[in-house]
């Protein structure tokens, strides 16, 4: 039977190859990672000015770092004389300039050629000219957002918009206060699939009532197999017995005081292509980030973001970040299990969707245009 001749409650997926070839990964970087808008660092972890992070987006090592006057600057982190890379160390902080180990040519926490061996015998070097590679920065939700392009999109239509069509209301995440609130937990996962594979998981909840023993105790809904939070404004509700969003069901923590009544005991899920998910609930915000580095390799670092004065009290939070820390290590192991696969001949052509999934075709549609374009 070919794709074709599918009976209708079946839709094809993307060949096996588009989760294995290196060329495919290499365009996804290019056309996808490169272009967008891309959620690298939460704010707070740049505490001052010298603060600093490196990430991966597409090919590119970036520095996002805190200036002298507090603001968030985001360079490629390549030393503009030989092409060393600058910092080589995930995080960190300096005092006054990022300085290269390879000639000591040094930059100022804007950029800004600051010095070099023999500079000042070499007048005609602007060192405006010759600082670091500046890249586009905006922060939104408390994290720092970057983009690679030279002309980047609207991040006001891919990204806010993005973000609040689904809740039906704009104000409604708004509500959640994410860029007050602060880390309790953050986990990172080293997951051996295709970035795809992750996303297309997080989108569907045919597997929930299979993996999810758990999540379904408090979000029976979901045992039903339907994603029901992908229809715009509609939450998840908690069930009767539970009290909180918890492993066990019981009383979560101090809850976020300016969500709704109307938001209260609901999970609300949100994807922000092409990296993002944002988990709503009435006491605490989950953020992933996927940083993908090989079509095998994904990493994921996921934030537990509560109350701030949860956080400083250290209160336990223990049983509300045990219940996604299950749902995490459930889905990657789910994902992990599939990526061999995604080479077998059994799978050359693609697997199909059931009618709950569908959705995802147009998820599948939305990566191939950007590749053709």
């Amino acid at each position: 039977m070919t794709a074709t001749e599918l009976p209708s409650s079946l839709i094809p997926t993307l060949p096996g190859s588009a989760y294995t070839d290196p060329q495919v990964f290499a365009l996804e970087q290019e056309k996808i990672f490169e272009r967008m808008w891309f959620c690298a660092v939460r704010a707070d972890d740049l505490a001052g000015p010298g603060s600093f992070r490196t990430v991966q987006v597409g090919r590119e090592s970036v520095l996002v770092t805190r200036a002298r006057d507090h603001s968030v600057k985001a360079f490629l982190n390549i030393c503009r004389h030989r092409g060393a890379r600058l910092c080589t160390e995930e995080t960190g902080e300096v005092k006054r300039a990022f300085q290269c180990s390879y000639h000591a040519w040094t930059y100022g926490l804007d950029g800004k050629l600051v010095a070099a061996p023999n500079l000042t015998s070499m007048p005609d070097v602007d060192r405006t000219t010759y600082g670091l590679v500046p890249v586009q920065v905006r922060e939104w939700l408390g994290y720092v957002w970057v983009c690679l392009a030279d002309e980047p999109p609207s991040f006001e239509a891919d990204v806010i918009a993005a973000a609040t069509e689904r809740l039906g209301d704009p104000a409604a995440i708004d509500r959640y206060q994410v860029d007050r609130l602060a880390v309790g937990r953050r986990i990172r996962y080293e997951v051996r699939a295709n970035w795809k594979l992750i996303i297309e998981n997080f989108m569907e909840c045919y597997h929930c009532a299979t993996i999810h023993p758990e999540l379904t105790e408090v979000l029976p809904e979901f045992a039903g197999g339907y994603a029901a939070q992908y229809y715009v404004g509609h939450g998840a509700a908690f069930a009767g017995e539970a009290e909180g969003f918890t492993v066990d069901g019981s009383a979560g923590v101090e809850r976020i005081p300016t969500v709704s009544e109307d938001q209260d005991r609901k999970y609300y899920a949100i994807t922000v292509k092409p990296q993002v998910f944002v988990n709503l609930v009435p006491d605490h915000v989950i953020v992933h980030r996927m940083f993908p580095l090989a079509a095998d390799h994904t990493v994921v670092e996921c934030d537990w973001l509560f109350v701030r004065d949860v956080v400083d009290a250290d209160v336990d939070v223990s049983r509300s970040v045990e219940l996604f820390h299950r749902v995490n290590v459930q889905d990657f192991d789910a994902c992990e299990r599939c990526q061999p696969a995604m080479d077998s001949r059994a799978y050359r052509a693609g697997g199909v969707l059931v009618p709950s999934e569908h959705h995802i075709g147009a998820f599948h549609e939305w990566v191939t245009d950007r590749l053709r374009g």
